[in-house]
């Protein structure tokens, strides 16, 4: 199964590396937009696939990144200093917005995220001085370090990808620390994971800020990709969606978002040829998807491999035990 694995990462990288190369300026704009939403899903894999919290505001914490940049870039603040600061306002509100998981949940918490996007969404629309409200900013530049400028389209792509592997890298190595196991720990039984010593006020509050947080990264990158944002780009149907990828990609694992995000962003664009029958095509695939791949897409994947390998599937989610000896308090 290792070598299956590194065969796949080692394919994916050519892919990612070389068929940009290729493309024509739409086709590079998805696949810009898929690494995008593909940090957006690793967030929200970690806060709700493996911190088993339910989050609808993910659309919030991304505009406080596109925002941060739109507004910061024109007073001559460079654009990585922007981007951190929409990743530090989205983990300090998701701070915020963690305390509440210690206090509600599943739908309760679905209910207040979600009502934490509506309220942001309508300060967007009208604090006007701020946001320039419906009307929206234009002309949001692009990074440049000195001579070197990533104006060009295939240049941007290239930019999105490093941001893209440093959210990957850091995303692997929290999920295999002591936070990841008390993550993990946590959504599989609350009262066990206390006993053992896990806190939950600090772990649910972390999953969510470092959710919010990688949530901002994604909104800086995405305002220069279009040049252009408004607050409907933030809206509740956005944050659905990258519920959508998480859970078709398969909740709690961490292929789930790579699968999810290409699908969610490229297969309506697949089934255009269809003119309009293709919303209703692209719904009933999620439909059935939905009903037969509880497991999301990635089941799909180990059925595969394991056809192949002719060796049985195992569980969905591997048991991951919190080890109560190395369980640390974060200072």
């Amino acid at each position: 199964m290792r070598a299956w694995r590194t065969l796949g990462v080692l394919a994916g990288a050519a892919v990612l590396l070389l068929v940009p190369l290729a493309l024509e300026q739409y086709k590079l704009y998805l696949a810009s937009l898929t690494l995008v939403y593909l940090i957006m899903a690793i967030g929200l894999n970690l806060t709700l696939g493996y911190a088993g919290q339910i989050s609808l505001a993910h659309a919030a914490f991304m505009s406080f990144g596109a925002y941060a940049v739109a507004i910061l870039g024109p007073l001559g603040v460079p654009f990585e200093a922007g981007l951190l600061a929409g990743a530090l306002i989205a983990f300090f509100w998701g701070c915020l917005l963690g305390f509440p998981a210690l206090k509600v949940k599943h739908h309760y918490l679905a209910m207040v995220t979600l009502g934490f996007n509506i309220i942001v969404f309508l300060v967007l629309r009208n604090w006007e001085s701020l946001s320039s409200g419906s009307f929206g900013i234009s002309g949001i530049a692009r990074p440049r370090w000195g001579p070197v400028g990533f104006q060009s389209d295939r240049a941007y792509y290239y930019y999105i990808l490093g941001w893209t592997l440093l959210v990957v890298a850091s995303a692997h190595w929290i999920l295999h620390s002591r936070w990841g196991r008390a993550f993990r720990a946590i959504r599989e039984n609350e009262m066990r994971a206390q006993v053992v010593g896990v806190s939950l006020r600090n772990y649910k509050v972390m999953a969510f800020a470092i959710g919010s947080a990688y949530a901002g990264v994604g909104g800086a990158l995405f305002a220069p990709l279009l040049g252009y944002i408004d607050p409907g780009a933030f809206s509740l149907d956005r944050s659905i969606q990258f519920l959508m990828m998480v859970v078709m990609g398969g909740l709690g694992r961490f292929e789930g978002p790579f699968i999810g995000a290409a699908v969610v962003t490229l297969l309506p664009e697949a089934l255009r040829a269809s003119e309009g029958l293709y919303l209703i095509i692209f719904s009933l695939s999620v439909i059935l998807m939905m009903l037969f791949m509880p497991r999301g897409l990635v089941g799909v994947w180990d059925w595969l491999i394991a056809r192949v390998t002719r060796r049985g599937l195992g569980p969905a989610h591997p048991p991951a035990p919190p080890e109560p000896a190395t369980i640390v308090e974060p200072k």
